[in-house]
């Protein structure tokens, strides 16, 4: 009965400590089948009328398990409660040896050796006591670990979390500073331009009137120097010179002439520059009226198209308007728009007539169909303006400069180089909006126009 009770309480201790049942299952099915062999041998015992092979069977089956705990490392947790059992088993087998080799000895000495095995049963228990008290002890201190462990973890939780919130509140204003430092050098560099442009404009005005009174003085006398020719000649038909003199003298006249004319005509190119610096350094009155945008923008484009066909007869183009009717009344400074309508439109036709001469000269004109388009649309309180046209583009170096006052790509005595700068100025100055240029060399051009829209 002692054996079955000590490999009972052995099997099941195991068992509840190393929790085979979730955490070693194919052992906690091999510990099963050791306690249905357990409880086989105690049914053997009752059923054999203790045979005196019983001893050793018990013996063989209690080392066999002492063997397996130690050799298995999966047992390493509970080899200290296997250890309680080995003094039990020890003085059982010496029990047992002295009982079968000197049976008289064992027989005069047998209270010695019921106490010895009485003493070893009840130290196995004594020792599973502690073993258990101990392993408590080790489960709360466990406990008390994880539950450290998890404060620890969930305060690291926390600090991340904080860290993280901060990260990202520090990224946030990071990226505020980043986007503030931006529009301060952005407002500083239109602030250096700004200032640029109007010490530009006032450096131009200067020089332009400087310029104007001595260039109207070259005008006037080349003009009455022409005048004094032709008298000139008259009197030299009046004089008895001999005829050869006459012819001599008059050639020399007709050069003098000629040279005079040229003066004019260039000394005219130079004061239409001038008027144009003027015009350009001038400074709008700023007052704005209520005006029909489809309305002025048709007017102009009819005017710039009459005004090319006064110089050219042969030009012809197809104007195309695509206005919003939506769009009413609205503020702006009609005389300076008009400026840069005409301005857009006289480029737009110069460009299809220029592409028409072109293909002209290369025997393909027939193909083509000279188009110059106005188009306005109002959004969300906007005006969007576009001039298009379906003439020679512009190459991309020539675009990034279109807007620089004095750059042209019109032939000398074409263009003053001024007309696009100073309607860049007067659309993003004057009106507060923009001016852009898309364009496809040897296809189209398109300037785009957009306003901030103050609706009556």
């Amino acid at each position: 009965m002692d054996y079955f009770l000590v490999s009972s309480f052995l099997i099941f201790y195991v068992r509840k400590i190393l929790q085979t049942k979730t955490q070693l299952p194919e052992w906690d099915k091999k510990l099963e089948i050791v306690k249905y062999i357990s409880i086989a041998l105690l049914g053997t015992y009752y059923v054999a009328d203790s045979p005196d092979w019983y001893q050793w069977i018990w013996h063989a089956f209690l080392i066999f398990l002492l063997v397996v705990g130690y050799r298995n490392e999966v047992f390493r947790p509970v080899r200290g409660l296997l250890q309680s059992a080995i003094p039990f088993v020890l003085i059982s087998v010496i029990n047992d040896s002295v009982e079968l080799i000197a049976p008289k000895f064992y027989a005069k000495n047998d209270d010695y050796f019921a106490t010895a095995a009485a003493f070893a049963f009840v130290l196995c228990f004594v020792i599973w006591f502690y073993v258990q008290k101990q392993q408590k002890a080790l489960i709360l201190e466990r406990e008390e670990r994880i539950k450290e462990e998890l404060a620890s973890k969930a305060q690291k939780e926390s600090l991340e979390y904080l860290v993280a919130e901060r990260t990202y509140e520090l990224t946030l204003q990071k990226e505020e500073l980043q986007k503030t430092i931006d529009e301060l050098k952005s407002t500083q560099n239109q602030l250096i331009q700004s200032e640029k442009m109007a010490s530009l404009g006032e450096l131009t005005a200067g020089i332009a009137h400087e310029i104007q009174n001595p260039l109207n003085f070259v005008n006037n006398f080349s003009e009455v120097s022409v005048e004094l020719c032709q008298e000139l000649e008259e009197e030299i038909d009046k004089t008895t010179l001999p005829e050869s003199d006459k012819e001599y003298i008059k050639e020399i006249i007709s050069d003098l002439s000629q040279n005079q004319q040229k003066i004019t005509h260039h000394g005219k190119r130079a004061d239409s520059i001038v008027k144009g610096m003027l015009q350009h350094s001038r400074v709008s009155s700023g007052e704005k009226e209520l005006v029909d945008i489809n309305a002025l923008a048709d007017e102009y484009m009819r005017l710039a198209y009459h005004g090319l066909r006064a110089k050219n007869k042969e030009f012809n183009a197809a104007l195309v308007t695509d206005f919003d009717p939506t769009i009413g009344q609205v503020e702006v400074m009609p005389q300076d728009l008009g400026r840069v309508f005409l301005n857009l439109f006289t480029n737009a036709f110069y460009a299809v007539a220029e592409k028409k001469r072109l293909l002209a000269e290369e025997g393909t004109v027939t193909d083509y169909r000279p188009e110059v388009k106005i188009t306005t649309k109002k959004f969300a309180d906007t005006l969007y303006i576009r001039v298009t046209d379906n003439g020679t583009g512009m190459p991309e170096t020539v675009k990034a400069k279109i807007f620089q006052p004095f750059f042209t790509t019109k032939p000398t005595g074409q263009g003053t180089g001024l007309g696009l700068s100073m309607s860049y100025d007067i659309i993003t100055n004057a009106h507060g909006g923009s001016l852009d240029v898309e364009t496809v060399p040897g296809k189209k051009t398109e300037f785009k126009i957009t306003l901030p829209l103050e609706k009556v």
